[in-house]
This record gives C-alpha cells, structure tokens and sequence, in this order.
C-alpha cells in the first residue's frame, strides 16, 4: 500500500477507534458529529473510486483543462499541504445518514480499495500521467490525489480529535 493512503488509514481509523455510537453522534451546535465526518471521507473515498473505476472503462484518463483557481486549489491543498476552512463539502459527499457503525468499519477498506484502483491506473497509463478531475481541485495524477486524500483527511482527523477531546475521550 502507498505511503501516503497507509497514513491516511491510520489516521481515521485511531480517531474513530473506540468510540461509541452515542459518542459518534454527539457533536456541538451548528457542526457535523464523528459520523458525518467519517461519512464525509467514506463518500468521498466512494467517489475517487468511481471515478477510476470510469477511467478503466473509458480506457484512458477522464481529464478537462485546468483553469487558474483549479491550480492555485491544487498548490495550496496538495502542494502546501493545507485545506482552507468553511469550504462547503461536494453535494457527493455530504453525509447522508449512513449507519455509524458501518462507515467506522468500512472506511478503512475504501482507502485500501482507493490505493489499489489508483495503482491500477497509474500502471496503466503511467505514474505521472493525469488520470482524473477532482470536483474542485481538476485534473490530479495518482499521486496528487493520494496527498489530497491525506491532506483531506489531516484536516477531518482534527476535527475528530476535537470533538473526541470535547466529550473527555482523549
């Protein structure tokens, strides 16, 4: 497994480990509890993987141009390694009301499942290719997507550890 997704899985995996359904659900006024964001991440592993999955369909990356906010979105968030706060999440991605305990078992696997498509398609089609469009950030290779994966997750794991530090869980 990439480096990178194998941080990623530790990261969201030991955050949520542990906690309790009630405690999955707790979350201060006007924000999302521990199972939207684990929801959130899950949907959007679900997404990436779609989105390759197209890309073995069609046989070739599934890439459009790249406009100047699309580029300065990737330098910040893959480059700099920073997700900039009160962005509003993909409608793809906005957590829905999956069970709890399902999404804190299974994202684990979506990043496995994630590591392995995007593997595939870099050796299909070369390591530095584009593959794929991002919905904000346009057309990434494997391993731009990899590094927003895990600056993505970065981002959602503290808010995570935040809301496990306002329930006392440490």
């Amino acid at each position: 497994m990439d480096a990178l997704l194998e941080t990623l899985k530790q990261l969201v995996e030991s955050e949520a480990q542990g906690m309790s359904c009630e405690q999955l659900s707790w979350h201060p006024p006007g924000k999302w509890c521990a199972a939207e964001i684990l929801e959130h991440l899950y949907l959007s592993y679900t997404g990436t993987i779609k989105g390759f999955e197209r890309v073995i369909e069609a046989g070739k990356p599934l890439v459009t141009g790249t406009s100047l906010k699309q580029r300065w979105g990737t330098l910040v968030v893959v480059g700099f390694g920073h997700v900039p706060q009160g962005r509003k999440a993909p409608r793809a991605t906005e957590p829905r009301g999956l069970p709890a305990e399902k999404v804190r078992n299974e994202v684990g696997n979506k990043i496995v499942g994630m590591d392995s498509i995007i593997a595939k398609c870099e050796a299909d089609f070369g390591r530095g290719t584009v593959l794929l469009d991002h919905p904000v950030l346009g057309p990434l290779t494997g391993t731009q997507w990899r590094k927003f994966h895990l600056v993505h997750g970065r981002h959602h794991t503290k808010q995570l550890r935040r809301l496990r530090d306002g329930m006392n869980l440490g």
